[in-house]
């Protein structure tokens, strides 16, 4: 019988053997029994299946997942949950596969808990999305880790050819570890398609102000995939009084000399200063941040300037340090084109007198105010509209933003929701 084994030694968290065995009891003594290795570190199968040619399999494996090879030499691959099971699925889909023999549970691979009945909603709270994000003075507000899915959405949106020989910089993000509660969704797809992008190198940055995110410590590091002709290979730097923030000087110096495109989800709290860095700094970028950024006196500029626009997608729902789901709205932006915006069908540019009563009225001043992505294409003046048309790709169907500042209108005395003016050109 020929087999296809997956072994992991339990000192070697984030590294597995992915090998080829006739006798699967004699392989597994040969790995614990190796002259010079630890005591400690034992080895045990993750995984086992017998094939019908163990070597045609293994080499599939080895071309399949080749960038996440330690060493072109080496049948070493990087480990965590997710790309555990991306080896399993691929092994058990192959034409050569018989069946399974063994399959261990990762018993590191945490719970992903939808909360509902157990904690009460933010609307129970009386907390809208906007309250929370405000609310991210405090630093632990900062941890909203983005889901893998929301990531993998976004990004699959853009052309390949924009990250071919790119370097890409993660800023605000971390490595893969062991396991999904410390890895980055963000660096994880971008290893998982690092030869289908083209990539050139990733680097990615991990915070150490004092608090450990991703479960990787309190210390800041660098670290840095390349792949080349002997493999895929990672890099990890720690150096001193490093801390990991954008705003470091190590972090600035990778930012302006060596990255082409910037992809991350930066700390809310500190998105004025993020906002500023990166889009002085001239790089293409692809970023998470609040939903209702584009009526925020802060950052309306750069959209007026067309410095920024909106990217595909919002995002309704982060994962928490326990790795549960929170309400918290945010939205992708980014300064590379934006192609076919399947949001354009939401905004209904028609004449203003079609527009329905309900959707449209003045304020105290004469503005013109438009709800429900109602926008007058026979209107010259400037009217008001909230954030949904900016996010939907206004600015990109013929009108521009007239004022640098948010827009507060009143109605009879009383203060409405916050807009932006905008106007036909």
């Amino acid at each position: 019988m020929e087999y296809i084994y997956i072994v992991q030694a339990s000192l070697e968290p984030s590294k597995c053997k992915i090998g080829k065995t006739n006798d699967l009891e004699r392989r597994l003594k040969e790995y614990n029994n190796m002259t010079g290795k630890s005591k400690e570190n034992i080895y045990q199968y993750l995984f086992a299946c017998a094939v019908e040619d163990m070597s045609a399999v293994e080499n599939d494996i080895k071309e399949e997942f080749y960038k996440f090879r330690e060493n072109k030499s080496r049948e070493i691959y990087f480990y965590n949950s997710p790309l555990f099971d991306d080896y399993v699925k691929f092994i058990k889909a192959h034409k050569l596969f018989v069946k399974e023999i063994l399959v261990q549970a990762d018993d590191k691979k945490p719970i992903i808990k939808i909360v509902k009945k157990t904690t009460p909603s933010l609307e129970e709270r009386g907390v809208t999305p906007k309250e929370l994000m405000q609310k991210a003075k405090n630093i632990n507000n900062d941890e909203f880790y983005t889901q893998y899915e929301d990531v993998e959405k976004e990004l699959v949106m853009y052309d390949n050819e924009i990250w071919k020989d790119k370097v890409v910089f993660c800023n605000c993000d971390d490595a893969v570890g062991s396991n999904d509660k410390n890895t980055s969704a963000f660096v994880l797809y971008f290893l998982r398609n690092f030869k289908e992008l083209g990539l050139k190198k990733l680097i990615c940055t991990h915070y150490g102000g004092g608090i450990d995110l991703f479960n990787q410590g309190a210390k800041g590091y660098v670290y840095i995939y390349i792949f080349t002709k002997n493999g895929f290979t990672e890099l990890k730097k720690s150096p001193k009084n490093y801390t990991g923030s954008f705003d470091d000087p190590l972090s600035l110096k990778i930012l302006n000399e060596e990255a082409d495109i910037v992809c991350t989800n930066p700390p809310f709290s500190r998105a004025i200063d993020y906002w500023k860095i990166i889009i002085e700094s001239g790089k293409k970028f692809i970023i998470i941040s609040n939903i209702s950024n584009a009526i925020n006196t802060a950052f309306i500029h750069y959209f007026k300037d067309n410095k920024v626009w909106a990217g595909y997608n919002r995002i309704d729902y982060f994962l928490n340090p326990k790795k549960q789901l929170v309400d918290a709205s945010g939205h992708w932006y980014t300064n590379i084109t934006i192609t076919n915006r399947p949001k354009y069908k939401h905004l209904k540019i028609i004449p203003l007198k079609e527009i329905p009563e309900k959707h449209r009225q003045y304020d105290d001043s004469k503005t013109l105010l438009v709800d429900n992505c109602y926008i007058p294409n026979d209107y010259k003046k400037t009217f008001a509209v909230s954030a949904r048309p900016i996010l939907n790709g206004l600015l990109e169907k013929g009108y521009k933003i007239v004022q640098d500042k948010r827009y507060e209108p009143y109605i009879n005395g009383k203060a409405g929701f916050a807009r932006v003016l905008v106007q036909k050109i």
